[in-house]
């Protein structure tokens, strides 16, 4: 964490410098990928901070939220087959629920995952919920898709709000 904060001081100090090559912007687009990737996870990392810190030193507005949506959604997916590896028994065995209130829960689940996926991207709860996903077993392919359709909105939102304070402040 403490490395990847020094690149990114170093990455903007070489830019108001304009002493940069493109070896340093592409691997400022990585380290936000795996940043994002990070944050997606049970790590508690804010990938927005790293966003926005990408954008304030003038890196690609469309290649930043590229990067950080695929790595955000990549980490998610991760968290989604990390609950797959998981058995709905240890529930049953470890937190003494039945069987038949964990089948009911499954099958309120089903055929919601796209709805349930779209949520991933909260804070704090995200990774709880793709881990849910992946331990009931829902539609591989539905859930990945609305799970990018949630981080990528949300990577969107940062996106624009950071570009348009940007130009905001530049002005004054």
């Amino acid at each position: 964490m403490a490395l990847l904060l020094f690149y990114f001081g170093v990455c903007i100090y070489l830019k108001q410098i304009n002493c940069f090559c493109h070896m340093e912007w592409e691997l400022g687009y990585f380290a936000l990928f795996l940043a994002s990737f990070a944050a997606a996870t049970v790590i508690p990392l804010s990938s927005e901070v790293f966003l926005i810190a990408m954008l304030a030193a003038g890196f690609n507005p469309i290649l930043t939220l590229a990067c950080a949506t695929v790595g955000n959604w990549m980490g998610g997916l991760s968290s989604y087959w990390l609950g797959r590896l998981g058995k709905l028994e240890w529930i049953e065995k470890y937190f003494r629920v039945k069987k038949e209130k964990i089948e009911k829960a499954r099958n309120k689940i089903l055929g919601k995952e796209g709805w349930i996926a779209l949520f991933t991207w909260l804070p704090g709860i995200g990774d709880p919920i793709a881990i849910a996903l992946g331990l009931m077993r829902a539609n591989f392919l539905n859930t990945a898709f609305w799970m990018l359709i949630g981080k990528g909105a949300r990577y969107a939102v940062w996106t624009y709000i950071t570009v348009e304070g940007i130009k905001l402040f530049s002005c004054i």
